[in-house]
């Protein structure tokens, strides 16, 4: 009996260091999800600003346009045209053929080029909305360009959507493990929830 008294509190000792390293080799395991790369990101896509020259007209012109949310542009005398899910090329063509086939023009050059395209941060963030995408934007860095976490942010599962997919990123782990930054891809964006606590 006296035997089994000294031998429990060892034993609790030493499940408690069981389970501490348990977890620390859970944290250090941890993984974020790996997120799949859109199929094709030369498509455009609603929010990206475009640039829009007209050559080889008596009156050339360059427009500043941006896609709208239905994936539409509008251009002088053709009004709107469908943009989003093309590449700049194809949207070069089917501008130039818009502009002939209505007898506008007879010959036009169309170059179309990507200005800005963006990703969205929205929820328990200092200030929520849009921010420019660079080809080396990560959801941490999406997140301090957005001036960081508010004080409620659960920042240990912000959902990262992408082509109506949503993923759980740990930001904390990003941040500490560049490795598990995901890179972002225009027309992505962040939702961080509210904690509970």
């Amino acid at each position: 009996m006296h035997l089994f008294r000294c031998a429990r509190p060892v034993c609790l000792a030493a499940a408690f260091v069981c389970l501490a390293t348990g977890c620390a080799i859970g944290r250090l395991t941890a993984t974020n999800p790996q997120v799949p790369i859109p199929a094709s990101t030369a498509q455009l896509r609603p929010g990206d600003s475009l640039t829009v020259a007209l050559q080889g007209v008596p009156d050339p012109s360059t427009n500043t346009v941006q896609i709208d949310e239905q994936g539409l542009i509008s251009l002088p005398f053709v009004g709107t045209l469908a943009a989003a899910g093309a590449s700049t090329a194809e949207l070069s063509q089917r501008i130039r053929e818009t502009y002939i086939a209505r007898r506008i023009y007879t010959v036009v050059d169309v170059s179309v080029s990507v200005t800005e395209r963006y990703i969205y941060v929205g929820g328990e963030v200092q200030r929520p909305g849009r921010i420019v995408w660079t080809p080396d934007l990560t959801v941490a860095k999406a997140i301090q360009s957005a001036g960081g976490f508010s004080l409620y942010a659960k920042e240990t599962a912000v959902s990262l959507i992408r082509e109506n997919s949503a993923y759980l990123i740990d930001v904390k782990l990003a941040q500490k493990n560049p490795g598990q930054d995901p890179k972002l891809m225009p027309g992505d964006s962040l939702q961080v929830p509210r904690s509970p606590f």
